[in-house]
């Protein structure tokens, strides 16, 4: 029986709110802004820190001053120990990931929780797309002008496609880890309905998932 749904997502197709749905129809924990606090309150930093660094690689210049400072005489000073970058954010949820496992119930949105939680027999995975129209169409809806939305949509995949190269060692999607995925332009609830259906139908997993996950860096 299924306790966990895992949904990886394409910028701007719908997914927090069809998360949302889904959570709410269930009577299911949405972990979505709540990976967000639970992160922040762990690592001792403003919810703001955590989701500069959501599923974003470290810019060039933050990856040289970590090093700096990790070779320096001031390795163990406050100013190290205050930063907050990719490399903890991963490390954060690599351990928020079991507790998820272990209350079940949830229904949990990006983060790398697919790769989390990729043993776990429970957890039925989803990955979420759509047309790049029906993306921007969805971001002007919700307020975004035309050139922010055609910025985001073609700029935040990319970062999570480096993210997921880095951490995981794995292509984004990696495909053999989902059980359904599905074009959200056919519309929210029929979204809903289809990955409900499917997990009534599937109480098994993938059959091979054909991926080997990379050794997580040890600056995490």
């Amino acid at each position: 029986m299924f306790r966990i749904i895992t949904i990886e997502r394409e910028y701007g197709c719908g997914a927090p709110a069809i998360a949302s749905q889904l959570a709410d129809h269930l009577g299911w924990e949405l972990w979505d802004h709540r990976l967000t606090e639970e992160i922040a309150r762990m690592a001792n930093v403003e919810c703001s820190a955590v989701m500069r660094c959501d599923e974003r690689m470290d810019s060039r210049f933050h990856r040289l001053a970590k090093a700096f400072w990790r070779g320096s005489y001031e390795r163990g000073s406050t100013l190290e120990n205050q930063i907050f970058d990719s490399d903890c954010m991963v490390s954060m949820m690599e351990q928020i990931a079991p507790k998820i496992a272990r209350e079940g119930n949830a229904v949990v949105v990006g983060r790398g929780a697919p790769f989390f939680l990729r043993e776990q027999p429970d957890a039925f995975h989803v990955f979420l797309y759509a047309p790049r129209a029906e993306k921007i169409r969805r971001l002007l809806q919700d307020g975004s002008t035309t050139a922010e939305a055609e910025d985001l949509v073609d700029s935040v995949d990319r970062q999570r496609i480096a993210f997921v190269k880095h951490y995981f060692g794995a292509d984004w999607p990696t495909r053999s880890l989902y059980h359904l995925m599905i074009n959200t332009a056919v519309g929210d609830e029929s979204v809903i309905e289809t990955i409900l259906h499917t997990m009534r139908v599937d109480q098994g997993r993938p059959k091979a998932t054909g991926y080997e996950p990379a050794k997580i860096p040890s600056s995490v």
